[in-house]
C-alpha cells in the first residue's frame, strides 16, 4: 500500500496570491459601480484568506498578491493591501468561556530635530518619565481606562520598521499577548530583534538633525470594549475621530515633556514634532510621506535660494508623469512673467496610491511656502509649458 502523509500540502504561493488579487478586484469593481451595498461575501472571503496567510507567516504570498494587485487596479490594491495590513496589525485573543480580547499594534510617527541628532545610549534611561508617558494614553483618552498599554522602550527609524514584515508583526502581537495573559514571564524575541538599529550616517555635534522616529506600542482590551466602538451613522463618526483628534492634540502637548525626557539626557536640546497616531501601517506611511514632502520642500527652498527668489514671486503647476513602475508628481516651477519653467522638483508615487490625494497634499506643501499660486496641470509639453492647468483651490 502507498504510504500517504498527514501534512497537509500549502496550495502553490502564486495561486493564493492571485486569489487573494483577484478577490480583491471583484470588490474594487463592485465599490466602483456604487451599488451601494458592500460586498460582504467576497469580503469575508478575502479576510479570511488573508488572515490565514498572516497567522501562517506566508509573507510571500501577501507581498505578491499586492503585486499583482498593483499592476490590475489601484483601488483593488488599495482593499488589499488595507484588509493586509489590519489583519497584521491586529490579533484577537479568546478565551474558553471567557470574553474575546484583542490585542493591536499601534505606532506614534515624531520628528525630532536637535543639534547632534538622538544619542542611542542615551535613549529611555528616566525610568519615571517612561511610565509617565506610558500611563499617558489612557490618562489622556487615547485608550479605554479597562484596556492595557505596552511601549517598548525603544525609538525606531524607518530601516527597523521597513524590516518588521507582516507576519513578523504578528508574532510580535502573540508575544505581547503573551506577557500580558500567561502567569509565567513569556520570552519575546521576535519584539527583542525587531530593535535592529538604526540606520543611516552619525550625526555631526554641531549639526542640525531632523529625525524620523516610531514609538511602538501594543493595546489589550475586550473586543467588545465601547470605547473603541465608531457610530455607523456619518455625522456620529466624524464627532466621533474629531473627538479623538482633538485628545490627541492635547496629548502631544502633555506627553512631548516626557518623550524628551526618555529619548535624551538632556531634552532641552530636543524640539518634537507628532506625526498623528495610528495602527502600524497607517503611522509607518504617514511617516514616509511626510518625510517625502519634506524633502521636497527642502529641494524647492535650495532653488529659491539659489536663484534669489521670494517664494511670492514663483507659481507652481503639478502634473502626474506616468514612469511605468510608479507615478512622478512633477512641480514646475515659473517666474510670474511665464516663460519657460527655472526650476523642477519630484516625488515618487506609488501605482496603486490615491492620485488626487497626493496631488492636494503636494499641492497644500507648496502653498505653505508662500508661493504665488499653484496649478493642477493635466501634462507638461517638452518646453515644460504646463497644459490644461487650472489654478488649485485647497479643500
Amino acid at each position: 500500500m502507498p504510504r500517504t502523509s498527514n501534512n497537509t500540502r500549502e496550495p502553490d504561493t502564486n495561486a493564493q496570491a492571485q486569489e487573494m488579487a483577484d478577490l480583491a478586484l471583484e470588490i474594487a469593481e463592485r465599490e466602483d459601480l456604487e451599488t451601494g451595498e458592500p460586498d460582504t461575501v467576497r469580503r469575508d472571503q478575502l479576510v479570511l484568506a488573508v488572515r490565514k496567510a498572516v497567522r501562517k507567516k506566508r509573507d510571500e504570498v501577501l507581498y505578491e498578491a499586492i503585486e499583482l494587485a498593483r499592476y490590475t487596479d489601484p483601488l483593488a490594491c488599495r482593499v488589499l493591501r488595507g484588509c493586509i495590513e489590519e489583519e497584521a496589525a491586529t490579533l484577537r485573543v479568546g478565551r474558553e468561556g471567557g470574553p474575546e480580547h484583542e490585542i493591536d499594534a499601534f505606532m506614534v510617527p515624531l520628528f525630532v530635530r536637535s543639534e547632534g541628532g538622538l544619542v542611542a545610549q542615551e535613549l529611555f534611561q528616566d525610568e519615571a518619565a517612561f511610565e509617565a508617558l506610558v500611563a499617558s494614553f489612557q490618562d489622556g483618552g487615547l485608550d479605554s481606562p479597562h484596556a492595557r498599554v505596552i511601549l517598548l522602550q525603544h525609538a525606531f527609524d524607518l530601516g527597523e520598521i521597513d524590516h518588521i514584515a507582516y507576519g513578523t508583526l504578528h508574532e510580535m502581537l502573540r508575544e505581547a499577548a503573551a506577557s500580558l495573559t500567561e502567569k509565567k514571564l513569556q520570552p519575546a524575541p521576535t519584539i527583542a530583534a525587531s530593535m535592529r538599529g538604526w540606520t543611516g550616517e552619525p550625526v555631526a555635534p554641531d549639526e542640525t538633525a531632523l529625525e524620523l522616529r516610531f514609538l511602538l506600542g501594543f493595546s489589550f482590551k475586550r473586543s467588545d470594549d465601547a470605547f473603541y466602538r465608531i457610530p455607523k451613522d456619518e455625522a456620529g463618526s466624524d464627532a466621533y475621530f474629531t473627538a479623538r483628534m482633538d485628545r490627541y492634540r492635547d496629548w502631544t502637548v502633555a506627553a512631548a515633556p516626557l518623550v524628551a525626557r526618555c529619548l535624551a539626557a538632556d531634552p532641552a536640546r530636543l524640539d518634537l514634532n507628532f506625526l498623528y497616531q495610528d495602527l502600524f501601517y497607517g503611522a509607518k506611511e504617514q511617516g514616509v510621506a511626510e518625510l517625502a514632502t519634506l524633502g521636497v520642500l527642502a529641494d524647492i527652498k535650495g532653488l529659491l535660494q539659489a536663484k534669489d527668489l521670494a517664494p511670492d514671486a514663483v507659481h507652481a503647476a503639478v502634473a502626474p508623469i506616468d514612469m511605468g513602475e510608479h507615478i512622478l508628481l512633477r512641480a514646475n516651477l515659473y517666474a510670474l512673467d511665464g516663460g519657460q519653467p527655472w526650476g523642477s522638483v519630484e516625488k515618487p508615487v506609488d501605482l496603486a496610491a490615491d492620485l488626487v490625494a497626493e496631488v492636494d497634499e503636494l499641492c497644500d506643501a507648496l502653498l505653505s511656502l508662500g508661493l504665488e499660486g499653484v496649478s493642477i496641470a493635466v501634462a507638461f509639453s517638452d518646453d515644460g509649458h504646463a497644459e490644461g492647468a487650472e489654478p488649485y483651490h485647497p479643500r
